[in-house]
């Protein structure tokens, strides 16, 4: 069957080799040699839409770049983005600026919590879900995701209801989930809701990834699963993953019950968010105004390197498998079929498939075995990532026959 063609090419992307892109400066430190491709860090490589630049080109005009506030329309864009793509209605005043999401989630602990108090975390998941609760001198509490018969990633609901204690104020939803890449259900959404709205606990949805959804699913936003659900939580959204503008560091913190509202802005204040980039908010507003298409032809191409990936796994799936993806470009792979312990399946990657990877044992204990890939890159190196893949998978299946 013919690709559709796509208006957009992805099929090359500028390099980034001499730039201080974060995946490529570690790579040593990291991995131990420059000589991998980082396909780690969940920004992608694939060029920032040329609109977007053109804005942030059309706002250099002007000579003076000095203090702004964020302007009104760009808020307004992306509430209509919200209510376009996902039907959430946001008011204006209930937005605000943020330079990411993990600095919003260490504002959100510190007014929702005490030192002492359980934060709720669904494991395996980012890092800095852990790193956020404990940081702040908050209990961790891990109630780790199970696979149903189908192998698919679910809450464990029996084991949430039974762990909360009146010293726990907080829970940290990723929605879509990283890295298992699930888009929970609307139902399964509702079960959280209910649970924490009866026990008093207040819910950070992380919805980040919430714009790269593939066919067949839809991402459902926390606040919209019930009034329950509005009234207990606070929401983060941004650009950073949907249209490749991390660098850009702007973010929104949507918060929609006054009461939670006033605790969050006295922390928020006193920590100094202040107005953010003058240049981030030209091209925040341009990228959600003029982005429908840029993004949707994304996701076929995203789509299509998920199941290039797809069709190698299977190749060699007494070896490796990839966990069913719905959302996000970070391919959770199930690597326990190689019998390697998590240091020895980290270096596998970096020795034999000169590919750098996230080992699945830092998004929790839960990862033991796992590794996490970013299949956000162009055509081309895609193609050099199935590559070096393949040949190091074909030397292990080798050496395993040899035995």
């Amino acid at each position: 069957m013919e690709k559709k063609r796509l208006m957009y090419d992805f099929s090359q992307a500028a390099s980034r080799e001499e730039t201080n892109a974060e995946k490529y400066t570690l790579r040593e430190r990291l991995f131990g040699t420059v000589d991998v491709e980082p396909v780690w860090v969940a920004d992608m490589d694939i060029n920032t839409p040329d609109f977007v630049l053109k804005s942030v080109k059309q706002r250099l005009e002007h000579p003076i770049v000095g203090y702004e506030e964020v302007p009104h329309s760009a808020y307004k864009a992306q509430a209509e983005w919200l209510q376009r793509r996902h039907g959430l209605s946001v008011s204006l005043e209930d937005m605000f600026h943020s330079h990411s999401v993990v600095a919003s989630m260490s504002v959100i602990i510190e007014a929702f919590s005490e030192e002492g108090d359980e934060v709720i975390v669904q494991t395996p998941v980012y890092p800095p879900f852990f790193h956020s609760v404990t940081e702040h001198g908050r209990k961790l509490l891990k109630n780790s995701l199970i696979q149903n018969s189908e192998g698919k990633y679910v809450f464990d609901i029996d084991r949430l209801k039974v762990m909360i204690t009146p010293k726990t104020k907080l829970l940290l939803l990723c929605s879509p989930h990283n890295p298992v890449g699930r888009v929970w259900s609307r139902e399964e959404l509702e079960e959280i809701a209910n649970i924490c709205y009866k026990n008093n606990i207040v819910v950070f949805s992380d919805e980040i990834h919430s714009d790269i959804v593939y066919a067949g699913k839809k991402h459902t936003p926390f606040a919209m699963v019930s009034q329950k659900a509005a009234e207990i939580s606070l929401s983060a959204f941004g650009v950073g993953k949907t249209f490749n503008m991390a660098g850009f560091a702007m973010s929104s913190v949507v918060v929609q019950n006054p009461l939670l509202k006033e605790k969050f802005e006295k922390v928020y204040k006193r920590v100094h968010f202040a107005g953010g980039n003058a240049l981030s908010h030209v091209a925040f507003e341009r990228a959600y105004k003029e982005g429908d298409l840029w993004l949707e032809e994304l996701k076929i191409h995203l789509w299509n390197n998920y199941e290039t990936l797809c069709e190698l796994s299977e190749e060699y799936k007494e070896l490796i498998q990839i966990i069913p993806l719905e959302a996000t470009y970070l391919a959770w792979l199930d690597c326990r079929g190689m019998e390697l312990k998590d240091k020895e399946l980290r270096d596998f990657f970096v020795e034999e498939a000169k590919l750098g990877l996230n080992a699945g044992i830092s998004f929790g204990r839960e990862g033991s075995g796992f590794m996490r890939l970013n299949f956000a890159v162009s055509s081309a190196k895609m193609s050099l990532i199935i590559e070096r893949l393949r040949n190091a998978l074909e030397t292990l299946r080798n050496k395993r026959g040899k035995h």
